[in-house]
């Protein structure tokens, strides 16, 4: 019996090293990956005909209390398309639930700080950045892209780009106050990448292609 207990011990302190090992070469591959392709400044961002927005609810669970990370996504959009560095936009959300709609909300806001409406266009299936990404290409046909998001955002959807065959820089919307710093959360998702396509995973929904004029 106590052979048995100790053998249970020892498999469990392996699971926990492999799994922690995991997590720090998953998130260390993404990071090695997106290092030269990410951006800050506007006016160092290399022109792409497309950008692609990646969604994120308007608000906290705060009722009321806008989400930083949304408010600053669309400020770093507007941006770009002011500055000329994307022509189009591609807004890749989560329209899951009828009453929710990840896109819409942020092409209203867009509209709202005076960006044309005929250079959006609206992704209602980009239930995650996987998706997201590889919708990019299937979907919408584009091998060439700047993603907009967060810092640790763009580098994972940097990594799935490079998997798509897609080449794509990340320009970065600012963090939330004080939310400069890692998440678990995140980390635990770079590890989900690498199992996504050790299992083939695919994406909810494909559908019909749209095609972006010139």
């Amino acid at each position: 019996m106590k052979k048995k207990k100790k053998l249970i011990i020892l498999s469990l302190i392996l699971l926990l090293i492999l799994s922690v090992s995991a997590i720090f070469v998953c998130d260390a591959l993404i990071k090695k990956h997106a290092t030269g392709k990410l951006y800050s400044t506007v006016n160092d961002v290399p022109y792409r005909k497309v950008g692609l927005l990646l969604g994120t609810g308007k608000y906290t669970k705060r009722p009321g209390s806008f989400n930083p990370y949304y408010v600053n996504r669309i400020k770093a959009a507007t941006e770009l398309l002011k500055a000329g560095k994307i022509k189009y936009l591609i807004i890749s959300g989560d329209n899951g639930r009828q009453e929710y709609n990840e896109p819409e909300m942020m092409r209203e806001d867009l509209m709202k700080a005076s960006i044309d409406s005929t250079r959006l266009y609206l992704d209602y299936a980009g239930f995650r950045t996987f998706d997201s990404m590889v919708r990019l290409k299937e979907v919408f046909g584009q091998d060439s892209v700047t993603v907009i998001s967060q810092l640790f955002h763009n580098e994972r959807a940097l990594y799935i780009a490079s998997k798509e065959g897609i080449a794509a820089y990340g320009f970065n919307a600012k963090d939330r106050p004080g939310g400069e710093g890692f998440y678990l959360r995140e980390k635990l998702a770079r590890v989900k990448v690498f199992v996504d396509y050790l299992i083939s995973t695919k994406p909810k929904f494909l559908g019909k292609k749209i095609e972006l004029p010139e």
